[in-house]
């Protein structure tokens, strides 16, 4: 023992001393980063405000040059902003651009670091030319370092705890050595390879005297990660061809197979012959670009009374008709099934459990044998399409709840991420389904778990550690599952940002000159409009209750002003659905009654089936849409409105309990329920100046442009690739 004390003690000596030495390496390699990446920031900045302040510069308008100095200071690295003059005197500058500093004597660009009271600064200059390549002047930008040094400290921290973490396993391994003989000793390091020392097979847990090592090779592992997570979004302009790069870089081209319920083409029979039609429904809004740009291959069920026909001996069809680029891929379901999986357990079970819409949700066993047969169906699917051992899958919605197992067990290779569209309740709303385990454990299945705001994730793992035995990370939110890890993360969806529709769509002008002609609505007459699928959980009723509210305060409106409520028909089958489309009805019959005169209708309920192009008319013919949905993962019909709005007019008025309404703050946000509330909401959108109809415009449609579909897709699929690459590392050590 005391031949290992005194060849331990030196070897701990000596990585310390090592340790000690690497510390200032680290901290001038990390300035360097840090100021390489400071110098790429300032570049993109410069781009990015570069030709509107030019613009700016030439018309003096200085308020509006402070407007775009202000939200380009929103970054709290950057500092300070000041423009020059062709003879090197500051014309403008913020509030907190240092006195001491002036313009550039040097033609060219320039950057220096500078040691000022308030701290370290990095200051780089940028010239000004104008259409003719003659400078103009000059911008200054000043970003602020003191993140480094709070970088530096943190980067310190865990080396010392790298290091420590070094020497008490290489002391361990040494004391290993010295105790067991060559058989021993092979024996022993076929262990260690295989990750046998730290895994206790009896008890299928980490060994209890190797959790402080674990735990803190778990954060070193997790802050790499979220570091570099941050730079790689920041640099990524998030297009189609950036999307698909990213499955080319970061996932070696690996195919995409998503899977969702309803198809994104649908074929059906009229008139004598075939329609296609493009279904109301937001998960496909979001989902088609996305795959159009991944090439890749959707697997849905055929429900077009058309679909049969136009498939090859696959049951497989090239999409989109006009332009193909991915494959469809159906799947047929008998009568039973559909009634059992889809209205039965999904949409009467399932869905109101989801919903805080205080309808009661309805449980049968029946229907949950069919949910279980349908989603073997679709795991064979999978199987037959997938052409590699290892596809990235995507899961859509409630209606896959066992599909994540079912799939892992057919290709275990495969990085599965399950996106779930609609809210998770909380755990104790979610034991009412009494097969609760059986979904929990199907999702867990899942590589990755998505979710669209931090509450419906938190809702999820606390379900999980109530009803599951098993470890949960809550740090770095992760689920490990019978010998499984499972990433539960929020990825907000959004939309395709151009919207495809506004290539071929008329101008403003044209859209509300029709959509008034269609419906015979006088130039002088405001328009509001709801759109949405026939369903309890999107707030029709509440909504028509406010403006029934709202004609009664403001009286001076009947006859000025006309609502539009677009109703898609959906599962109509279903009892509680019949009844609700019928309350609709009868209510905008009624408001009708009250306040209409001569041709003048204040509702006009369109419950049929509309093309998104259709609806894209509408969004730019109106004045304001109104989305009062009483419980809604995101809406994207908010962000459809923002994106067809490029004249910057017209107003959102938006649920409080939407995941959109997080994102959207500039809309009128209204509690649905509020009736007195909606209905000041109502008159707000119509009496809204146009300055701040613009200005809430600019701010929300810059926001969607940043944060569309392709962004959303893509930090999944990054996400999913950082799984691979970690369980590589860390795989065999059972992390």
């Amino acid at each position: 023992m005391k031949n290992l004390i005194r060849f331990v003690l030196p070897l701990i000596v000596a990585i310390g001393l090592v340790a000690y030495a690497v510390v200032p390496l680290v901290d001038s390699l990390t300035l360097h980063w840090f100021i390489k990446d400071v110098e790429i920031r300032s570049k993109l900045v410069f781009n990015t405000i570069n030709e509107p302040l030019s613009e700016l510069i030439d018309t003096k308008d200085k308020n509006k040059i402070e407007r775009l100095f202000s939200r380009v200071l929103q970054d709290e690295r950057l500092y300070a902003l000041a423009t020059c003059n062709a003879e090197k005197k500051i014309v403008f500058k913020t509030n907190t651009f240092p006195s001491e500093i002036n313009c550039p004597v040097e033609g060219a660009d320039y950057n220096e670091q500078r040691q000022m009271a308030s701290g370290q600064i990095y200051l780089v200059s940028y010239s000004l030319h104008d259409e003719y390549k003659k400078k103009t002047g000059d911008v200054i930008i000043i970003h602020d370092l003191s993140f480094i040094e709070r970088r530096s400290v943190l980067t310190k921290k865990y080396i010392i705890y790298f290091f420590a973490v070094l020497g008490l396993i290489i002391s361990l391994i040494t004391i290993i050595i010295a105790r067991i003989s060559l058989l021993g000793f092979i024996n022993g390091m076929q262990s260690i390879l295989h990750g046998d020392l730290l895994f206790d097979k009896k008890k299928n847990t980490n060994s209890p005297e190797f959790d402080p090592i674990l735990k803190d090779l778990r954060n070193l592992v997790g802050q790499l990660e979220k570091d570099r997570k941050f730079r790689d979004e920041v640099r990524i302009s998030w297009t189609p061809k950036a999307l698909k790069g990213i499955l080319q870089r970061e996932l070696l081209g690996e195919e995409v197979i998503i899977v969702s319920n309803r198809e994104p083409y649908i074929h059906v029979h009229k008139e004598n012959k075939i329609e296609v039609q493009f279904p109301a429904s937001g998960v496909v809004t979001a989902l088609e670009p996305v795959v159009r740009a991944c090439s890749g291959v959707w697997i849905a069920h055929g429900s077009g009374s058309a679909d049969k026909e136009v498939v090859d001996k696959n049951d497989r069809f090239q999409v989109p008709p006009e332009d193909p680029s991915y494959m469809l891929r159906r799947v047929w379901l008998s009568k039973e099934e559909e009634d059992g999986y889809y209205y039965g357990f999904a949409n009467e079970g399932i869905w109101p459990l989801c919903h805080i819409a205080h309808v009661r949700p309805i449980f049968r066993s029946s229907d949950w044998k069919y949910y279980q047969e349908v989603n073997k169906k679709f795991a064979l699917a999978v199987k037959q399409e997938a052409r590699t051992k290892n596809p990235v899958i995507l899961l859509q919605d409630y209606h896959f709840a066992l599909l994540p197992k079912m799939i892992n067990e057919l290709l275990p290779e495969a990085t599965i991420i399950t996106f779930w569209h609609i809210p998770w309740p909380n755990s104790e709303s979610f034991g009412i389904c009494p097969w609760r385990e059986e979904i929990l454990d199907g999702l867990l299945g899942s590589t990755i778990i998505g979710f669209h705001t931090q509450l419906h994730s938190n809702n999820f793992i606390d379900t999980v550690d109530r009803y599951l035995e098993c470890r949960i990370d809550r740090v770095n939110s992760s689920i490990s599952f019978k010998g499984k890890l499972t990433a539960v993360n929020n990825y907000p969806i959004s939309i395709e940002y151009p919207v495809k529709w506004s290539k071929s769509a008329k101008n403003i002008e044209a859209c509300g000159e029709e959509i008034r002609l269609r419906h015979n609505i006088s130039p002088n007459i405001k328009i509001g409009i709801g759109v949405d699928r026939m369903d309890y959980t999107k707030g029709i009723l509440e909504r028509f209750y406010a403006l029934d509210r709202f004609f009664s305060l403001y009286p001076s409106w009947v006859g000025k002003f006309v609502f539009i409520q677009i109703a898609a028909p959906t599962r109509s089958s279903i009892e509680h659905y019949q009844i609700f489309a019928n309350e609709v009805q009868s209510l905008a019959q009624k408001i009708n009654h009250k306040f209409s005169s001569g041709d003048y209708q204040p509702i006009i309920l369109l419950a049929q089936h509309n093309d998104p192009a259709e609806v894209y008319k509408y969004y730019r013919a109106v004045d304001f849409c109104f989305v009062s949905s009483l419980h809604d993962g995101m809406n994207l019909v908010a962000k459809e409105f923002i994106a067809a709005r490029e004249d910057e007019r017209g107003m959102l008025i938006l649920s409080q309990f939407t995941g959109a309404a997080q994102e959207l703050p500039e809309s009128i946000v209204v509690n649905p329920y509020d009736i007195e509330q909606c209905a000041e909401a109502v008159n707000s959108a119509l009496t809204m100046s146009l300055t701040e109809q613009k200005e809430r415009m600019q701010s929300m449609r810059s926001y969607i442009q940043e944060f569309n579909v392709y962004r959303w897709a893509g930090r999944m699929l990054m996400d999913a690739a950082r799984a691979r690459r970690r369980s590589k590392i860390i795989g065999k050590l059972h992390l």
